[in-house]
């Protein structure tokens, strides 16, 4: 299980090729990509600042991972969390993304 907190964009499916290169068992990929909306409570929103605590936010997605684990048979987690500005319209692997795979699916 990987947690990543990071600035810098990535490649959504290069990390997956990547996690899947080290077996064959992955029978399904489930992602979740978080993006800016360009309305929050009926206010235009054109970006927003992600902030966090080092430590406790690798902590806290952590704790996200185990409690799916202890719920669904999961091989293998990976959590980027992006955080510093983000746009509205931002490119998908601009925002944040969670990859899980399941070796019975």
């Amino acid at each position: 299980m990987t947690v990543r907190v990071q600035t810098e964009d990535f490649d959504l499916s290069a990390e997956i090729a990547q996690l899947r290169m080290h077996t064959r068992k992955v029978g399904a990929v489930v992602t979740f990509i978080g993006t800016v909306r360009d309305l929050n409570e009926g206010e235009h929103v054109a970006e927003m600042e992600l902030e966090h605590y080092p430590g406790m936010t690798e902590k806290a997605l952590q704790d996200i991972i185990d409690q799916a684990k202890s719920r669904w048979d999961i091989f293998d987690a990976l959590v980027i969390h992006r955080v510093g500005p983000r746009w509205v319209d931002a490119r998908v692997s601009d925002d944040e993304a969670m990859a899980k795979w399941d070796p019975s699916r």
